[in-house]
Formats: C-alpha cells, structure tokens, sequence
C-alpha cells in the first residue's frame, strides 16, 4: 500500500471550500497512477464520422433509460450517451464543468450551494435547457418511492430553487464540501421537465434510436450538441454481451471496437495481439460479497467476523483477478482516496479465528452464497475459493450459481449472501453514503447502525481537516469490525479496444470506459 500513503495528505477543509471544492480534490488525486491513457491520443486531431460498436456486458432484460435505476456499466455507458450532468470528473480527477457552468459554495460551511446553468444548451426533443430542468431532474431523485441509486447522497440536501434565471441553489441539512462531487454521478443526468426519462431525451452527444433491454442500443449524433468537443462518431451500437468469451470473439474478428471487463486469464494473449490495446483503471471497482445484517445467521456481529477470517483474499487476487487489484480489508474506501485508513484493524485469513467465532455464533448449517458473473466478473470462481477456504475453518461454503439475466432484481438486496460490485466513487462520502447509511436505498447489507450514520454526517461537515481524517478513520473500523460488506479486493478495472480507436482515457473514481463516457470521448482512424 506504500505507493498510496504519499497521498494522503490532503488539503484543508477550508481550501476545499474556498476553491468551490474542484482544485482541492484534484490536488488530492494528483498521485494517482492512470494506466491506460495514451500519450499520442492527446496530440492527435479527432477524427469525426463512423460507426462506434460497444461489446459491454451487466445488460439485462429489465434494464431502463431512467438514469434512477442504473444498476451497472451497460446502463452507465449508454445514459451518457443521452444524457449529462450538471459537472464531470476529469481524467486528472478534478470536476469539470458541464451543464453547469460555474459553482461555488453560497454559506461558509458548505451547506448551500450555487451552479450557473449553462446557456443555450438543448435537448433532444428542441426545448432549451433551463434551471426547472435542472430542478425536476435532481427532484426526481428524491420521492419517497423512488428506489434511485442517487437518492441516498441526496438525503441531505432540504431544498433546490431557482435563485435567479439560468441558477439553481441547492440548500443542504448541514456542510458538505464534497457535495458538487455527488452530482456527477452516473444516476442524475438532466431530462427535460414533464418528460418521462424512460424516453431518452436529453442534452447528450447522441439521441435514442432504438432501445432493446437486454439486447442493444442504438445512438446517432445530435448535430445540435452543446460541446463540439464531444461525439466524433456518427452513431454509436451498445450490444449486451455478458459472456466474456463472445465479447472476445467480436473484438477479435472486428464486430466490436470496444468490449469492458476483460479477464485478468485473457491478458497474456490480448497483450500478443498487434490489432487490440488494453487499457486499466487501476483500483476502480470494488468486488464485494454483502451479508444483509437483519437477516439470520448474518444478523450476528460473530458470523460476519467469522466469514471475513475465512476467506483467503490474496487467493482471490492472484486466481481471479491475475494480480490486476490490491486486497481489501471489507473496506469500502479505495486506498488512493485521500481519507482512506491504512491501520484499520485487518481481517486476515485465520481459519482458527474464523471457526472459534462461528462457534461463539452457535452456527452450523450451511452458508448459502448467491453468485453469478453479473455479480462481479469472476465472482463463481471466487465463491469457489472462499468455499475451500472456509472448509479449513470447519464453515460450509454452499455456493448457488443463479443466472445473470434479471441478478439484480431477483437475487441482489433480496438474497441475504450474494456477489455484487460498486464503480468507486471519488468522495468518501459518496461511497459511503450510498450503500451504507442507514436510510440509502441502496443499503445492500442492511447495516442500519445510528452511531455510524452520526459519524458520516459529522465528517461531511467537519471543517477541521484533523478532525474529519479522524472521523472517517472511525468510520472504517467499524465497517472493518462489524460491518456487513465482505470485500476481498478491489479489482483494476480493463476494457479492450480495437487500434482503430482513439481517444481513450482513465479517469480515476469515475468508473473504467472512460469514466463510462467512452462513446462520446473517442474517435475511429479509418
């Protein structure tokens, strides 16, 4: 971990604040190793026209364009064809503008914010993007039955208002330095006010053609697109392809330019091939088993320590992954964050531990984990291993392999032990309000604890920098201890791409394909 801890010391929480938060996180993620973006990429003029094929898989049937129910990086990708935010991350990991503006804090601590919306900017559909857009959009996002993925970093904010024309003023239950970070996320695209987003009309570099879930997408070039740095290629085919092997086999033979998620075992015979390059996010998706805490036997503290001892980690890294990660410590928080805590107690393989604490639980039966490859990429050979490696500690591993089509709705937050996978986020905060406060719709382990949830909210707001470091620290111990999140390793993320294809990029903490912007960023050689 020694190549991230020079990372570590951020800046202040009142410099944060005094540069709008951007320049501050981007100092932060300055050391962060970018694996994959290509030097001659950023001299080459882009070339425009052609036809963009994505091969990518976690495509399903049930899949929609309303960004509130993206699940995975099929959807990710495709949204941002459609659809963009009001700012992005950069690939030096700094905000950037996008359909804002501008923005700045509006209160000392942070807990009202201004954005300047962009003008002259239009939707697909013709009408102009104003602040009311803005407003429904990120509304959208906070009904009470709304099962959004963005909606638990939106549970601070207490009212959106149109402040002046083209201005929209988010006012917040307390300080949040990091808050404009939340809102380049993936689930809060801005749709025109009225419209149903399941339509797929946005302000993005492509329109909807056609939309078959589970199948494929098809995209033109909006000719009236705000950014002419943007959308090179005429249209853009986003083919659901789960199974690893036939994405390689469409790269291979040329029915795809760009395939994601390749296999650490497919490496060594890519890397041989002068027609395909590779290109790594390192540390960007983290690969976790989540144990719902109110549901037995995992609603004893006991079985969830004894699981994270049984499981040998640095086997999953090497057989799974092939080495393209780092080992996790169940701790949500990648290491080259800038509050992420290098002495949190560690979770070691220790069958002894593990089979004196399943005894103090009083559990015998079997463990039943739900795992599909939809899951995480791999996730039924690392099942596999955990199962051989708990069998040392006298613990029955019994490993259910359900189909990938419909995992997220019909296994995911419904079975109590299955596989899942997080995109990592760029905030601590972000991470950790998503799927770990106790009212985040997205709270796959169940862990509902209120001393947890008083941490994070205080370190949200923390003005002294010495303190926040030392509450986000608490934080990650006792997700370490006692949380429901078993996360053996963080996993480099790899996609594979045609030499034909230019301009791709990494962009740390916003996801791999680019920061899943892949279709509008890049360009095809002839």
């Amino acid at each position: 971990m020694n190549q991230f801890r020079s990372h570590l010391a951020g800046p202040t929480r009142r410099s944060i604040l005094k540069t709008g938060a951007a320049g501050a996180m981007g100092a932060m993620m300055a050391g962060v190793p970018i694996l994959g973006a290509r030097a001659q990429d950023a001299v080459v003029t882009p070339k425009r026209g052609g036809h963009l094929v994505l091969g990518l898989d976690t495509a399903s049937s049930s899949d929609k364009l309303d960004p509130a129910f993206y699940t995975e990086s099929y959807m990710y990708t495709v949204g941002f064809q459609l659809f963009n935010t009001l700012v992005e991350l950069g690939e030096d990991g700094k905000l950037r503008p996008s359909l804002a503006e501008s923005w700045e804090p509006a209160a000392p601590d942070g807990s009202k914010w201004i954005f300047k919306i962009r003008r002259g900017v239009q939707f697909h559909n013709g009408k102009e993007l104003t602040a009311a857009d803005v407003i429904a959009s990120i509304d959208h996002h906070r009904g009470a039955e709304n099962p959004s993925g963005a909606k638990g970093q939106l549970l601070a904010v207490t009212d959106i208002s149109e402040s002046a024309p083209y201005e929209v003023t988010f006012a917040l239950r307390e300080g949040n330095a990091d808050f404009p970070y939340g809102l380049s996320d993936f689930h809060l695209g801005i749709g025109p006010a009225g419209e149903d987003f399941n339509k797929g009309i946005g302000t993005g570099a492509f329109k909807l053609e056609s939309f078959q879930p589970g199948v494929r997408t098809l995209t033109s070039r909006f000719a009236d697109h705000w950014n002419n740095e943007r959308g090179f290629v005429d249209s853009c085919e986003t083919l659901a392809m789960n199974d690893a092997t036939a994405r390689m086999a469409a790269l291979l033979s040329g029915q795809v330019h760009v395939i994601n998620r390749v296999e650490p075992r497919m490496l060594g015979r890519i890397k041989a091939m002068k027609q395909v390059r590779v290109e790594a996010t390192p540390a960007s998706t983290m690969y976790t088993f989540p144990m719902l805490c109110n549901v037995a036997p995992f609603d004893k503290v006991e079985v969830r320590q004894a699981l994270k001892h049984a499981i040998d980690r640095e086997a999953i890294l090497a057989k799974v992954l092939g080495g393209a990660g780092i080992v996790s410590n169940d701790n949500p928080i990648a290491p080259w964050n800038p509050y992420f805590s290098a002495d949190v107690p560690k979770n070691d393989y220790d069958p002894e531990k593990a089979r004196s604490l399943m005894a103090k639980a009083g559990v015998t039966a079997p463990i039943e984990l739900s795992v599909s490859d939809n899951g995480f990429p791999g996730s039924v050979d690392a099942a596999q291993l955990f199962q051989v490696a708990a069998e040392k500690a006298g613990i029955e591993i019994a490993v259910n392999r359900v189909p990938s089509d419909g995992y997220w709705d019909e296994i995911w937050l419904k079975k109590p032990f299955c596989a899942s996978n997080w995109a990592v986020r760029p905030t601590a905060d972000a991470m950790l309000s998503l799927i770990l406060q106790s009212d985040a719709p997205w709270n796959e382990t169940a862990w509902k604890v209120p001393a947890f949830d008083e941490k994070l909210i205080a370190a949200r707001s923390e003005l002294d920098e010495a303190k926040r470091r030392v509450l986000y620290h608490d934080l990650q111990v006792m997700l370490a201890e006692s949380g429901g999140e078993l996360i053996p390793v963080f996993a480099d993320q790899m996609i594979a791409t045609s030499t034909k294809v230019g301009g791709v990029t990494s962009v740390p903490g916003g996801g791999d394909l680019s920061g899943y912007r892949i279709a509008e960023k890049v360009w095809l050689d002839a």
